[in-house]
């Protein structure tokens, strides 16, 4: 089993007291450790902090040495991915009742009778599912076949929902007209509105009945939320001090600076500014068909913790049907008691935005839970248990599940892993998912985007979208029980889903339609137009022209490097797709349903649109020039969609 493992976090001191994580590396070499340190610095006046210099490269929110018999790579923060402009994936409106009145000298008027008339006979067809089925029925296809080569297509057929030709194990394709749902239709957005190719059923179908049980969180990391000064965009810290190579007093210059990208810049707000960006967050989320969070508590003091707390109340005031699991980060935490860490716990737990079972139990998902023993975390709820008064559901992250899974069994109510950020090697969920339930466990399953780390010299290959898909993929065809997408917002590690500048809602929107049949049991009905571009802004080879000293290097294991433009079609009907890759213009015919093309990468920017029956369609730019130079390495890829070119 090939598996990415989750960087071990160090925490360091600057403008949040943010932590990062080194890559923790198995697969026949010595585990990277970072050197734990839950420093909450302090900034002056705004985020602005400088750190202390230790071993390893201070960021603003942590530092991490990486030992363990390698070539030290000094660790900052975890380099991020944005999306542009838009702030929230907006709820899908629910159509309003309608309401006939009877108008003044209605009668005589004998065909405005006929037609009100007929709006009503329609109107109770409806009503009654004899008209209008949002859904049919389909049947979900298994099929794997070799990894796509440029040009070469990928798409689900309009009539059987078969695979054609798919990525690495991207595993089987939603079908084209989708399935069944178990979600009620009424609770979808209006037909023919939305940014989304499909309608998305709205929170109370998602949140009820045998979708409610299908639980998505999304794993928060406090160092990176919307603003971390308040200052507008183009002055703010991310700007000034983590987008700029010369930032933070020029620490981070030999990676060419700590991210790469940033959340969607918001306004100065008046007020408590940091809550109301919070509850921006969730509602966000929520909108996008996510249940909550899993809250990475990165320390139990300084500024991460109190922006756990906020969050924790920032999410019950938002959307009280919003829920956060508490994730303690045994990488930083830097306690061996006990009694704290569940004294901690406790106090978190009392929020009602606290994740509980149905039976009352609160939720408790350690990351890196092996870093302690399966008796230090027994007598940990032992303690919440007898002092706190708190019964506890126990579901461990673990960074090498095979490896522990048996001595947590007796303590445990389910397993997760942190997973692979690589479109191939995916096999192994299925062996995991299959090991938690013969124990009588549940399964949490990471779906991830990417991961492009600049301050730690490694990164993976996503291929596009390919390891969004064949993630979301594994976690439908294997029966995970819960989902975790990692991360919504890590930023220092180019794995956010959350909506950031260079990436608008691309990855957010697509995990919805994804989401969907994970929760409902069925595909949703494309019922919309819609074109999602993916590319990276410079080749996989290119070598920087600044003074960038660390360069990333792909993780053994990952796919191998590739240099390709995707567009990834979901078509009502079929149509041809017009596409520009710098100078390169080419069409290609995509049916009904979801279809990925791939187009080599070309200086210059990209843009397709749907062109059916000669009229022109949906069409979607990618504005960042693509550029055979870059002044710094920047290997994540960019994305935007029709749906929200506005």
């Amino acid at each position: 089993m090939t598996q990415h493992r989750r960087a071990d976090r160090g925490a360091g001191r600057g403008a949040d007291g943010g932590v990062d994580r080194t890559a923790d590396r198995r697969a026949g070499r010595m585990a990277h450790r970072a050197a734990a340190r839950s420093a909450d610095g302090t900034a002056n006046g705004t985020a602005d902090g400088t750190a202390d210099g230790t071993a390893g490269a201070d960021s603003a929110d942590g530092t991490a040495n990486r030992r363990a018999g390698s070539a030290a790579h000094r660790a900052g923060r975890r380099d991020g991915g944005a999306r542009r402009g838009h702030d929230a994936h907006p709820r899908p409106p629910r159509p309003l009742p309608r309401r006939h009145r009877r108008r003044s000298g209605f009668r005589g008027r004998r065909p405005l009778f006929l037609l009100v008339c007929g709006f009503l006979l329609v109107g109770v067809c409806a009503a009654t599912g004899i008209a209008w089925d949002p859904f049919t029925a389909a049947q979900d296809q298994a099929g794997k076949a070799p990894a796509a080569a440029i040009g070469t297509p990928w798409s689900v057929g309009p009539a059987d929902g078969t695979v054609e030709a798919s990525e690495g194990s991207a595993g089987s394709a939603p079908p084209t007209d989708g399935a069944s749902p178990t979600a009620d239709p009424q609770a979808t957005a209006a037909p023919g509105t939305g940014p989304l190719p499909f309608d998305l059923p709205g929170p109370a179908a998602l949140r009820s009945g045998a979708a409610g049980r299908k639980l998505v969180f999304a794993h928060y990391f406090t160092p990176y939320p919307l603003s971390l000064d308040n200052a507008s965009a183009d002055k703010d810290y991310y700007t000034r001090n983590y987008l700029d190579p010369a930032g933070e007093n020029g620490k981070h210059g030999a990676y060419g600076g700590l991210l790469r990208d940033r959340p969607p810049p918001v306004p100065p707000r008046g007020g408590d500014w940091e809550y109301a960006n919070l509850q921006q967050e969730v509602r966000t989320a929520g909108a996008a068909g996510i249940d909550g969070f899993t809250l990475d508590l990165l320390s139990l003091s300084g500024k991460n913790w109190e922006r756990a707390k906020q969050l924790m109340a920032a999410a019950h005031a938002a959307d009280p049907g919003f829920k956060i699991m508490l994730m303690p980060d045994m990488t930083s935490l830097g306690t061996d008691d006990p009694a704290v860490l569940a004294g901690a716990i406790a106090e978190l737990g009392a929020a009602p935005s606290a994740h509980r079972l149905p039976d009352g139990r609160l939720v408790v998902s350690p990351f890196k839970a092996e870093a302690k023993s399966a008796t230090w975390w027994s007598r940990t709820l032992e303690i919440l248990r007898t002092r706190h008064g708190i019964r506890t559901a126990f579901v461990p992250l673990f960074l090498d599940f095979g490896a522990h899974d048996g001595d947590f069994a007796p303590i445990s109510h389910g397993f997760s892993e942190w997973g692979s950020r690589s479109y191939v090697g995916q096999e192994s969920s299925t062996r995991d998912v299959r090991r938690a339930h013969d124990a009588g466990k549940i399964w949490m399953q990471p779906v991830s985007v990417q991961d492009a780390r600049p301050n730690q010299g490694i990164y993976d290959e996503a291929g596009n979208t390919a390891t969004l898909r064949a993630t979301w993929t594994r976690a439908i065809e294997d029966g995970a029980d819960w989902v975790q997408l990692t991360t919504w917002n890590d930023y220092s590690e180019g794995s956010q889903f959350a909506p950031s500048l260079h990436n608008g809602h691309t990855y957010l929107d697509l995990s919805s339609y994804y989401l969907t049949r994970f929760k409902t049991g069925g595909w949703p009905k494309i019922v919309r137009d819609t074109l999602y571009l993916t590319a990276r802004t410079q080749f996989a080879g290119a070598g920087p022209t600044g003074p960038q000293s660390l360069l990333m290097s792909l993780r053994k294991g990952s796919a191998a490097p590739r240099d390709t433009v995707e567009v990834l079609s979901f078509l009502a009907g079929p149509a041809v797709v017009r596409t520009a890759v710098g100078s390169a213009k080419d069409t290609h015919e995509a049916p009904a349903g979801l279809h990925s093309e791939l187009l080599p990468l070309e200086p210059g920017t990209s843009s397709a649109q749907v062109v059916r029956d000669g009229k022109p369609g949906a069409t979607v730019e990618l504005p960042y020039p693509v550029d055979r130079t870059a002044a710094v390495q920047d290997l994540q890829y960019y994305g935007a969609t029709s749906g929200r070119n506005a």
